[in-house]
């Protein structure tokens, strides 16, 4: 009998396993190292305070010298004294020399044009926050609160990528090509930690300003003239901070004014952090903080405070709105562009 011999049955393939889904953790560490927060924020936090810093060092340039140089009553030999005990960094203890400290205040300057048009600005940042501490720090008896608020955000936007929108060096990047992904564990590495410290950054701006506001908003609710309404009632009193002399009068005649802005500072000042969970809240809180700072500027005669603190509040703005912002300035901008362009160069007729 004949018949048909059977070999072994072949062993079938393993199912495919299937990829065990991303942790939370995971999702949120790839977006933290792969993904730019808040862009558009930190360009207009960058413009505002290249702003800010600009339009103070173009104020005070007739009186350069006197603050910070060697016309200064604080002299070199008192801010070295300071500098030995506080241990604060600014490049103008290398010298006393005049040059020395002009070449300092007009990088500063430079420094400043640099940022607001975003060119280099991660070369521009470190020396924007170099030529701030070098200055504010050989001579810590100027200022007006504002000069604080720079100080730390100078710091702080070198971790940023702020020109990555509204800026000369996203200008140059859109004329070349698409940039590959980077090749190689090394660049992708770079990458990641460059996200990083963005990311960082950003939190921190964000965190410094709701860590002022939280302590300015506590501090003033423990003050007895904060508490019975009547601490606006001094400033507008005073010449000092009296630039339009009639509309600070009008102003603190009125016992009912100067009662409501005290508390509606207070309220807005210790309110304002509970609100940033609410995204609604938060931008009218937000609108009613610049149009405050825009009072205080032009009421009490503190433009670059005021323009500092608006700065800082604009890491807040929603992202929807600049969009929003972007679309319909960018094509205003790009006309601007061409109509300013010079002709092209027409060939001698032979």
């Amino acid at each position: 009998m004949s018949g048909t011999a059977t070999g072994p049955v072949a062993a079938a393939d393993p199912a495919p396993v299937a990829a065990a889904p991303p942790t939370r953790f995971e999702r949120l560490f790839d977006a933290f190292t792969g993904t730019v927060v808040g862009r558009r924020q930190a360009a207009v936090v960058r413009i505002g305070f290249g702003l800010a810093w600009l339009g103070f060092l173009l104020r005070e340039w007739p009186n350069r010298r006197v603050l910070y140089g060697d016309r200064s009553p604080w002299s070199a030999d008192l801010s070295d004294r300071l500098l030995s005990v506080t241990h604060a960094f600014t490049v103008l203890s290398w010298s006393d020399g005049r040059l020395w400290f002009e070449t300092v205040y007009h990088l500063g300057i430079l420094a400043a044009v640099l940022m607001v048009l975003g060119w280099r600005t991660r070369a521009s940042a470190v020396l924007f926050a170099v030529t701030v501490l070098s200055l504010q720090n050989r001579n810590v008896l100027v200022g007006d609160g504002g000069d604080n608020v720079v100080h730390l955000m100078a710091m702080y936007l070198v971790l940023v990528r702020s020109g990555l929108v509204w800026s000369l060096d996203a200008r140059r990047r859109a004329r070349r090509e698409a940039p590959a992904a980077p090749a190689g564990e090394l660049p992708a590495v770079r990458d990641a930690l460059v996200t990083m410290l963005h990311n960082c950054g950003m939190a921190i701006i964000a965190a410094q300003v709701v860590l002022i506001y939280s302590t300015a908003g506590w501090y003033k609710v423990q003050g007895s003239r904060w508490q019975d309404g009547t601490a606006l009632h001094y400033p507008l009193h005073l010449d000092y901070f009296a630039p339009w002399p009639e509309l600070s009068a009008l102003l603190g005649s009125s016992l009912l004014i100067t009662f409501v802005l005290s508390y509606g500072t207070v309220i807005l000042q210790v309110a304002f952090p509970f609100t940033l969970a609410n995204r609604r809240l938060k931008n009218v809180l937000l609108a009613l903080m610049i149009a405050e700072h825009s009072a205080i500027a032009v009421v009490l005669g503190l433009p670059f405070f005021s323009l500092a603190m608006i700065a800082a509040d604009l890491v807040f703005l929603p992202t929807a709105f600049l969009e929003r912002l972007d679309a319909r300035c960018g094509p205003a901008a790009r006309r601007l562009r061409a109509a300013v362009r010079l002709p092209a160069a027409r060939p001698p007729s032979p």
